[in-house]
């Protein structure tokens, strides 16, 4: 039998999958935040000439960077109860896996938009009488900021396709929603065709919302 697209049957799962899209956003932009601190901290470490200090920093990034973020949930949620002697909140565990994994990527981003910092600029605030604390947050991090945006803007878009892997652990973000829908339509090409035109919409808007930064100046130096 001739399989026929029922485009009713995706237009009547929105809704339904809607009520996904708050998880999934709030797991993306709070993980975000925690992982944009974690890349400024690790990030700065790796700059480091210290060995001792390097060496954390180092060993951070390749482990969640070697890793899939899949495995990195499931160790959160399914292992880490075991060592702490308490359960994990689903929405908790994916928050703090988007947290670890962006923020080694990030750390990354930020090692290379400082090291993109001619070392003049450093030069010409030390001569000015800044100290290299100064120097740096006054003259080198703005600078770098505004060059680290597109590959951060990158990294969000990732994460939040990320969250889509979470409903292995029941969070209830748009995938797990759509399963459920599907458990009880039996329309899964037409619910997983809505929950892919959702998630585009969601990627599409930020993609959109990070060129009119770059077109006003902010992504560029």
């Amino acid at each position: 039998m001739e399989f026929q697209f029922d485009w009713q049957a995706a237009i009547n799962s929105i809704p339904y999958l809607i009520k996904g899209i708050p998880y999934t956003l709030l797991i993306s932009f709070g993980g975000l935040a925690i992982g944009f601190v974690l890349g400024i901290l690790f990030g700065l470490l790796s700059l480091n000439k210290s060995r001792l200090m390097r060496w954390p920093a180092t060993a951070y990034i390749e482990i969640f960077r070697g890793t899939p973020i899949l495995v990195q949930v499931l160790f959160i949620f399914y292992g880490l109860p075991d060592i702490i002697g308490a359960p994990i909140n689903p929405l908790v565990a994916g928050i703090a896996a988007i947290a670890l994994n962006s923020g080694a990527y990030i750390s990354e981003v930020v090692r290379g938009g400082v090291q993109s910092i001619d070392r003049g600029q450093t030069e010409a605030g030390l001569s000015l009488g800044l100290s290299r604390t100064q120097t740096f947050w006054s003259i080198i991090w703005p600078q770098a900021f505004r060059r680290m945006i597109p590959p951060l803007g990158n990294q969000a878009i990732v994460s939040i396709k990320d969250t889509s892997l979470f409903s292995v652990i029941g969070v209830g973000e748009l995938v797990r929603q759509g399963q459920v829908y599907i458990a009880n339509t039996f329309t899964a090409f037409e619910v997983y065709f809505a929950v892919a035109v959702l998630y585009l919409i969601i990627t599409l808007s930020l993609s959109l919302a990070l060129r009119f930064f770059e077109r006003r100046g902010l992504g560029s130096v």
